[in-house]
């Protein structure tokens, strides 16, 4: 299966990426001051960067892939997250359109709860397979960072981003 996400892991900052709302940031796992740290739930690949949501209540950053001809299976996974007890998250979505741009299918993982994550700094790995639905062309994937609470920081992180497709 080929991966149709550019620069997932953040590791060359935002490029691939469009941003369309907020101040979305790319952050190192060397940062300290409560961000997530080597030592933190995560993946175990995980390189020295990952998306956050940066000083704005809501950031917004999207990718649009044209799909294969006859594309039948596909993957998307991501390890998504959050500052310690703070209900700040991420949210990762795939919509699968037909030329005409007309939605056929939509897949949302996230995003992860702090009780999900123990009240505790980091990210969880959250995945979905299926068939790619028919007559779709196109992909758009959003990664959607929130502020849920207070502070001037949005603690929505996310970390390898992969969308994959392929046949059966």
């Amino acid at each position: 299966m080929t991966d149709l996400i550019v620069n997932g892991d953040a590791e060359q900052g935002l490029s691939g990426w469009l941003t369309v709302t907020g101040t979305p940031v790319a952050l190192r796992y060397d940062t300290g001051q409560g961000y997530p740290g080597p030592g933190d739930p995560g993946p175990s690949q995980r390189g020295t960067s990952f998306f956050g949501g940066g000083n704005t209540p809501l950031s917004t950053l999207r990718q649009s892939v044209t799909l294969p001809s006859q594309p039948s299976q596909f993957a998307v996974s991501a390890w998504l997250g959050g500052y310690a007890s703070q209900q700040d998250g991420a949210r990762l979505s795939v919509e699968f359109l037909d030329a005409a741009g007309t939605p056929r299918g939509l897949v949302v993982l996230g995003p992860v709860t702090a009780a999900e994550r123990n009240n505790r700094t980091g990210l969880l790995e959250r995945s979905a397979r299926g068939t790619v639905p028919p007559g779709s062309h196109t992909a758009v994937v959003i990664l959607q960072m929130t502020r849920s609470g207070g502070g001037t920081s949005n603690d929505g992180y996310a970390d390898n981003i992969s969308f994959t497709v392929g046949g059966l």
